[in-house]
């Protein structure tokens, strides 16, 4: 089968941000996404253009239009959040973000009513059912769907760089994993989910896709869940693997790593480069290490099986990225990288909050709470005893100016 690739501007960015619904009072997941997304809906609009029904009602997805650079896709997302944290706040709501909550039961929740959930409720039962999980999925934009697959093969060498830096669920229906990521392990359940297949060529992926829609195992190319995939409709390599992102700073930082890093293998591939392939073996070893210990992992190198710390890696690659970023308007937000790495990731700022706190886990969504507000810490504040009794964010404290 053919599938049609609808060819992208180079390196244009777009992002989609899975927001979680908090109840002010008890810090649970609580469902509001119908009443919130109906509210903001535009008159005569069936919905909002910018946000969107997820699989549970506790759950509101806010998406960027296509745009040319980081900065431009924060104000993006900064418009719709504040529209969105307005019409929660309403509620007696909040909005966070992470991979996780740290102790709502899957169990509880409600489906939202859209048919494309209940159906994938009906077909993958118990698996779709504890998909309490959320993520953040970066679009950068190529020009030929003949770059797609080899840039997806090498992007696969970088799934740990992403993944410990996103890092943001370690904590299931109230316990401590030991992962860093925790919902790289839920999510992987899915049969069309986890690491792509290493495919030779796009005729290869019409092949694949010609298999799964005729055996009825998937509709369309938007079933299979990959940490990244071709998405032939936007003309983009999307990048899925990252947890939850918790502030706009983090926004920042995995947007500008990703464009830049597309961007330069889509350049090196018109320069007559043939990509690198990672083996398998190699990329599922390094994402699972990444998986369980974020930022103090150790890679796989090479397949002499040579490792190197995931945090020298990370900043070899910014430093490495930094003259494209410049050239993309988003230098700044990749030199982010290395406070990111000072103030660590999510997964230890919340494993910081709790052991402050007695293992208060209701102390950990206060702080997810505060820094949707405050951006990133710096690195002596999650060291503190606790973080200050947040409030719902009110419409001054999401202006443009703190948030972009």
């Amino acid at each position: 089968m053919e599938i049609l690739f609808a060819p992208s501007d180079r390196s244009s960015l777009g992002v989609e941000w899975e927001l979680q619904l908090i109840d002010l009072n008890t810090r649970e997941l609580t469902p509001g996404a119908i009443e919130i997304l109906a509210d903001i809906c535009p008159p005569g609009a069936p919905e909002h253009p910018k946000a969107k029904h997820e699989l549970f009602q506790s759950t509101v997805e806010i998406i960027t239009g296509v745009c040319s650079n980081v900065a431009e896709a924060r104000a993006d997302l900064a418009e719709t959040m504040r529209t969105v944290t307005q019409a929660a706040e309403r509620r007696g709501m909040g909005v966070i973000c992470a991979g996780s909550h740290p102790f709502t039961s899957w169990a509880d929740q409600k489906i939202s009513p859209k048919p494309r959930y209940q159906q994938l409720v009906e077909q993958l039962q118990w698996l779709a059912r504890r998909l309490q999980i959320f993520g953040v999925h970066i679009h950068v934009g190529i020009r030929s769907p003949h770059k797609a697959i080899p840039i997806v093969n090498a992007l696969t060498f970088y799934m740990p760089h992403f993944l410990a830096l996103s890092a943001s669920s370690p904590y299931w229906e109230g316990h401590d994993t030991g992962l860093a990521s925790a919902r790289s392990k839920v999510f992987e359940a899915l049969p069309t989910a986890g690491l792509p297949y290493q495919l030779s060529g796009w005729d290869q992926f019409e092949s694949f896709m010609e298999t799964l829609i005729s055996a009825q195992t998937v509709e369309s190319v938007r079933e299979v869940w990959w940490d990244v995939r071709p998405h032939p409709d936007f003309g983009t390599v999307e990048l899925r693997v990252c947890d939850g992102l918790p502030t706009f700073d983090e926004i920042g930082i995995i947007a500008a790593l990703a464009q830049c890093l597309v961007h330069k293998l889509d350049h090196e591939l018109d320069r007559g480069y043939t990509l690198p392939n990672p083996r398998s073996w190699v990329v599922r070893e390094n994402k699972w290490r990444a998986a369980r210990f974020g930022l103090d992992a150790e890679i796989i190198a090479d397949d002499r099986g040579i490792t190197l710390p995931l945090r020298t890696a990370i900043l070899d690659l910014a430093d490495d990225l930094m003259p494209i970023a410049r050239r993309l308007g988003c230098a700044d937000e990749l030199a982010q990288v290395e406070h990111l790495l000072r103030v660590g990731a999510s997964y230890q700022r919340q494993r910081a909050i709790a052991e402050a706190n007695g293992g208060d886990l209701t102390k950990v969504v206060d702080g997810l709470l505060y820094e949707m507000k405050t951006g990133l810490l710096v690195p002596t504040d999650r060291q503190l005893p606790g973080i200050p009794q947040p409030r719902s964010a009110t419409s001054d404290d999401l202006e443009p100016d703190a948030v972009i």
